[in-house]
């Protein structure tokens, strides 16, 4: 997993709330185990006017001109600025991905489905949680000036804004250890891989007949 310390990034406003799981990645497009590929169907029904299927050729469909991530102004975003109870719905980790492949390093949002915000730590995404009102300022600051970044600062929980504006964090310590140092649940246990190598050594001591296994 890719670690997250800072970024200043394109950021681009999605100010719907309840925006739940199958929006984010429709159900057709889970077919595939693998973390990439899920970034050109990310958002679909609402980035294309004509329906998706998997394996399609996406740059043959039709883009819907009013969806936010088809303007040219925001190409290239990778701070998304979302509504109340982002990533509801399922628990299909495939959302993070398609974000992540997509481009994006970090979600704002006034809050965020349970299992969707474990689901983001776990994957390299950063899921910000602001205040509603402080949320919104930024979405309409974004819609005011183009080219509007934001720089977030995990080791210092920071957001901060082209004027200068400083809005602080809250992150589990757990969590911003593993984004910091880009550890997913296997790397994390890699790093115990030592101790795991003593135990099977010490094992296979004890308990032979365990791993003669016949030819």
């Amino acid at each position: 997993m890719k670690p997250f310390t800072q970024m200043n990034g394109l950021a681009v406003p999605l100010m719907r709330a309840n925006v739940d799981t199958d929006a984010i990645i429709p159900k057709q497009f889970l077919k595939s185990i693998k973390r990439s590929g899920f970034g050109v169907n990310l958002f679909d029904e609402w980035r294309y006017l004509d329906a998706g299927f998997p394996g399609q050729d996406s740059s043959t469909r039709q883009p819907n001109p009013d969806f936010v991530l088809n303007a040219d102004r925001y190409k290239g975003a990778e701070v998304l600025i979302a509504g109340e109870n982002f990533g509801c719905g399922s628990s299909r980790e495939h959302a993070v991905w398609a974000l992540d492949d997509y481009g994006f390093r970090s979600v704002i949002a006034p809050g965020f489905a349970d299992i969707f915000h474990n689901n983001s730590f776990k994957s390299g995404l950063l899921p910000i949680v602001l205040d509603k009102e402080i949320v919104e300022s930024l979405a309409a600051e974004c819609e005011a000036s183009e080219g509007y970044q934001l720089d977030i600062d995990l080791n210092a929980q920071t957001v901060t804004t082209p004027s200068g504006q400083v809005y602080p964090f809250e992150v589990d310590s757990f969590r911003k250890n593993c984004l910091l140092n880009g550890f997913d649940d296997i790397e994390l246990t890699l790093q115990q891989r030592f101790r795991i190598e003593e135990y099977e050594d010490a094992r296979r001591k004890n308990a032979p007949w365990l791993f003669d296994v016949p030819s």
